[in-house]
Parts: structure tokens; C-alpha cells; sequence
């Protein structure tokens, strides 16, 4: 039974770490393995109410690796604690299978009390450097919470969460195939979900800039007589208040005022304005002016 957990241990540490090039290396060189194979004696002990005993050789790996766990924690199969150096995983603190944790990871307390008081770790959980997981609370089955990240709540599974306090990086828990994120980063997304929505509001607010500058240009352009687009050959000049010359499928007429009023108080639609017809046709005769 021993023989085959060892076996299992050592293959999984094969697997997840291209850097381990043989069984002999990982038993003799990973202190993560020390640390899981002392807890299981001090685990053993514990059990047996041998609780000094249990302390003690929990005392010697933790000065021989590292690593602390106490001897009441309950790890999982195929637990990985990769580089090891700072990790503390306290009494009452549960780890699922196929768990992954990194250096100065702690599993600890958010208040002191008696019962349980540490957190309760899923199945293919990864845990990245210097993340602190407390209190009695619960991460999901596949979750990962990246490195540095301060955890006090809860994290739902198929969850990403960062930053302190952790923050989950998807909106919606997605489910995927479990897969292994290094250092529980997922580098193939933005990590800080407060980041990516003040990058959101700086791209709107700088298309929005944009949009400000253009309708600018263009209400500064016909207030200097800019030839506006018009349909066909229906074009308009406007300088001022008057209209100067207006084109209108090829007739003009001259001097007729901008608005509703015309010029000298002549009506600009059919009325006479300084002896000149409003709607005048090219061709058409000019009438005397008006004694």
C-alpha cells in the first residue's frame, strides 16, 4: 500500500514538472515529497492520539523541507507542492485530489476559534506562490487562484480568481476541461477584472473623443461657408445669414435672404427681393423694379 502511494506520488511529480528526469531524482530531491511522506507518518500518529508524537515528526519536516502541515490536515492523492519553501497548511484544513500548490502558499485562519476555522480545498485545485487561502471557507473543484491572491470567500468552481481580496477573473463560472495553469495565472486572459474595465471606459471615452472632434470640425465648417453635401446638384453656400447664390437644378437666383423673411422684409419664397424674383428659372424674363 505504501509502496504503490509512493509510486503514484513519484509520477505525478514526473508528469507535472518536465525539469524531474528520473523516479530516483524526485524521492531524493523534492522536498515536497519529503513533506507529504512525513505528514503521512505524523498523519498516522495523529490518528492513534499519539499527539506529540505527531507534532514532533511534523516539527522535523517542516526543519528538514520547509513546509509546515500540521499533523491533523487531510491531504489528498497526487498532491503536488511544488518548490515547497513557506507553505503552511493548518489543523483543520482538508486538500482534495490532484491538488497543486506553490511556495509560501498558506492554508490558515481568519479568526481564532475552536471547531474548524481552515479552508476546505476542491479536487485539481491549483494555488499559485504567496496566495493566502483563510478561514472555513470553500474552493471549488477546478479553481484556480493565482499567485499573491488574498482568499476570504468562497470560489466557485471552474472559478480564476486574483488579487487581494481575490476577485474572480471570469463574470460567469465556465466549464472546461481541467487543464494546468502555472502559478494559477491564466495568462491567456486579463488577470485584474478592475484592470480590463478601466480599459473598457478608456477605449469608449477615447471613441467618444473622436466622435466629439468630428461633429466639432463640422459645425466650425459651416459656420465659415463650407460648401455643404447636398443631393444632386442641390448644393448650398451659407455665409452669415444670406444666402449669396443659390444653385437649384441649374437656376439661380440672387440675394435672397436666409430665412423665412427675406431681405428689406420681402417674402424669400415667390416674393421680390432688391428687384429679383425668388423663384426666377433661368431664361425667364426680368420684371421692372418696383417704383
Amino acid at each position: 500500500m505504501a509502496f504503490m502511494f509512493l509510486r503514484e506520488l513519484i509520477r505525478t511529480y514526473r508528469e507535472r514538472d518536465p525539469a524531474a528526469r528520473s523516479d530516483l531524482e524526485v524521492l531524493l530531491c523534492y522536498p515536497g515529497v519529503h513533506a507529504v511522506l512525513w505528514h503521512k507518518l505524523s498523519h498516522a500518529l495523529w490518528a492513534r492520539r499519539m499527539r506529540l508524537l505527531g507534532r514532533f515528526s511534523s516539527h522535523i519536516a517542516r526543519w528538514l523541507t520547509g513546509i509546515e502541515i500540521h499533523p491533523a490536515a487531510r491531504l489528498g492523492r497526487r498532491l503536488v507542492i511544488d518548490h515547497g519553501m513557506g507553505v503552511v497548511i493548518g489543523e483543520t484544513a482538508e486538500i482534495g485530489d490532484d491538488c497543486y500548490l506553490y511556495h509560501q502558499v498558506t492554508l490558515g485562519v481568519a479568526r481564532t476559534s475552536a471547531g474548524k476555522r481552515h479552508p476546505t480545498i476542491g479536487n485539481n485545485v491549483i494555488i499559485g506562490a504567496g496566495a493566502k487561502v483563510l478561514g472555513p471557507i470553500h474552493i471549488g473543484d477546478n479553481a484556480r487562484v493565482g499567485s499573491n491572491a488574498v482568499v476570504v470567500d468562497d470560489v466557485p468552481a471552474d472559478t480564476t480568481v486574483v488579487g487581494m481580496p481575490a476577485r474572480p477573473v471570469d463574470r460567469k463560472p465556465q466549464r472546461r476541461a481541467p487543464h494546468f495553469d502555472p502559478y494559477g495565472m491564466p495568462c491567456d486572459d486579463s488577470l485584474d477584472p478592475l484592470l480590463r474595465d478601466l480599459e473598457g471606459l478608456r477605449a469608449e471615452l477615447a471613441a467618444v473623443e473622436v466622435r466629439v472632434a468630428r461633429l466639432a470640425g463640422g459645425a466650425a465648417a459651416a459656420a465659415n461657408g463650407t460648401i455643404g453635401a447636398g443631393a444632386g446638384p442641390e448644393r448650398v453656400a451659407t455665409n452669415g445669414g444670406a444666402l449669396n447664390g443659390v444653385v437649384t437644378n441649374g437656376a439661380v437666383t440672387n440675394c435672397v435672404g436666409a430665412s423665412d423673411r427675406g431681405l428689406n422684409g420681402a417674402d424669400a419664397h415667390g416674393a421680390d427681393v432688391a428687384g429679383v424674383s425668388a423663384a426666377a428659372e433661368v431664361g425667364a424674363p426680368r420684371p421692372a423694379p418696383v417704383a
